[in-house]
C-alpha cells in the first residue's frame, strides 16, 4: 500500500489517519499535541518526531490543520523535505 505522512491529528485528523491505517496504508504522522499523538498511536498510526520527519519517504502528504496560517507555516517547514513526485 501507500506510505502517507499526516500532519495534524486533532478531532478530524486523528480518526482519518487511523482509518488510513485500517485500510492497510503505512501512516507516519505529527502533531504538536502529545494527547493527539497518543490517541493516534493507539489507532496504529506511527508518530514522527517532527513534521519534516513525517514526510521523509512519504508518497502522499496530508495536512489537517485548524486554519490557513497553520497550513502555510507547516508547508514552509516541510517543502524542502518532500520528495519530487509526492502527492500533496
Amino acid at each position: 500500500m501507500t506510505t502517507i505522512a499526516f500532519i495534524g491529528l486533532g478531532n478530524m485528523g486523528g480518526p482519518m489517519a487511523g482509518n488510513l491505517v485500517k485500510a492497510g496504508h503505512t501512516v507516519k504522522a505529527f502533531d504538536l499535541s502529545q494527547a493527539s499523538k497518543d490517541a493516534a498511536a493507539e489507532l496504529g498510526v506511527g508518530i514522527a518526531a517532527s513534521a519534516k520527519d513525517a514526510v521523509a519517504g512519504a508518497e502522499v502528504v496530508v495536512t489537517m490543520l485548524p486554519a490557513g496560517k497553520h497550513v502555510l507555516g507547516v508547508w514552509a517547514d516541510i517543502l524542502t523535505a518532500v520528495a519530487p513526485g509526492t502527492l500533496v
